[in-house]
């Protein structure tokens, strides 16, 4: 009999990376542009060639025009692994960014950078203005790489770097990010662009920025521990099994294991339950064999019956 096959839903997978993409394009363009603050990656670099016309290029243009030649280059080393995806992602981010910020011909009235909020917030709460920024640049990247997208940048050069010289994707980005931060800090330094803040403070914010930013692109991809998974060596295994199939409905699964220290073997029982069943578990344990072993780990993301499943 034939496997049934999941059918994807491509217009919606790309509908989710250009909102990503959208949010992006705010946390960069509102938030960060006119606060001085320089994401790493092509980003940062647009946004310091940004600074040095006098802000007459605008961001979004120069992130696409710096990303154009990368996507070729990842296109040759990589093959087609990046895709329409990428060219997707980084096209959309680097328009929202141009189009919010109203320097888009015909859509010079929306500069959202000017609303009132925004103003008060660069003027009297500088750090609250930086984590709005962050978190919005972190979730809508969560939401393009969650979706199978990218914004290529920093990603194509990690790629192509760890294909040719074996270096690991995280070292790759962390040391283009470095460079590129610490390069927009001398241009806003050597240029007096923020006569009010040291460029050494913005440089700080932007590594801040960056921390803060990739905390979220995980939370987003992997997401917020939901479940538990506990491990129970016990002599009492069937007891406890019992009352945790009957009192809490959850499944339980025996491991035949053997202590090394003893030479003995015994069953070890494994229950995954949401972390809000979590305290009733350990009771039930506690009460049954107060000399139980548990182990508890984070669970990520469940699939089967009784649990949700993630995006």
């Amino acid at each position: 009999m034939a496997r049934k096959i999941n059918v994807k839903h491509p217009v919606m997978e790309y509908f989710a990376i250009a909102f990503g993409a959208a949010l992006m394009a705010i946390g960069v363009g509102i938030f960060l542009v006119d606060a001085k603050v320089v994401p790493g990656g092509v980003s940062g670099l647009a946004m310091s060639f940004h600074y040095l016309s006098g802000n007459k290029i605008p961001v979004g243009i120069l992130m696409w025009i710096l990303n154009i030649p990368l996507f070729i280059w990842g296109l040759k080393e990589l093959g087609k692994s990046f895709g329409i995806r990428t060219f997707v992602g980084f096209s959309f981010n680097a328009f929202f960014i141009d189009f919010f910020r109203g320097d888009i011909p015909g859509f010079g009235y929306i500069r959202l950078q000017d609303a009132p909020a925004i103003k008060d917030l660069l003027q009297n709460d500088f750090l609250f203005l930086i984590l709005i920024g962050s978190v919005l640049l972190g979730v809508g990247l969560g939401i393009i790489f969650k979706f199978k997208g990218t914004t290529a940048g920093s990603d194509i050069i990690a790629s192509i770097m760890h294909k040719r010289f074996g270096i690991k994707p995280g070292q790759s980005i962390m040391f283009t990010d470095f460079f590129v931060i610490t390069f927009a800090g001398f241009i806003i330094g050597f240029m007096n662009l923020s006569p009010d803040k040291p460029a050494l403070s913005l440089t700080l914010y932007a590594f801040f920025l960056l921390f803060l930013s990739s905390k979220l692109i995980d939370v987003i991809i992997d997401g917020f521990d939901y479940a538990r998974a506990a491990f129970i060596i016990s002599e009492k295994c069937d007891e406890i099994t019992e009352i945790i199939t009957s009192e809490m409905g959850r499944g339980v699964t025996a491991i035949k294991t053997r202590s090394v220290y003893t030479n003995t073997e015994r069953e070890m029982v494994m229950a995954v339950v949401p972390i809000r069943e979590l305290s009733k578990l350990t009771d039930i344990v506690k009460d049954v064999d107060p000399d139980a072993f548990v182990i508890i780990h984070n669970v990520h993301e469940v699939l089967g019956k009784g649990f949700r499943r993630r995006i």
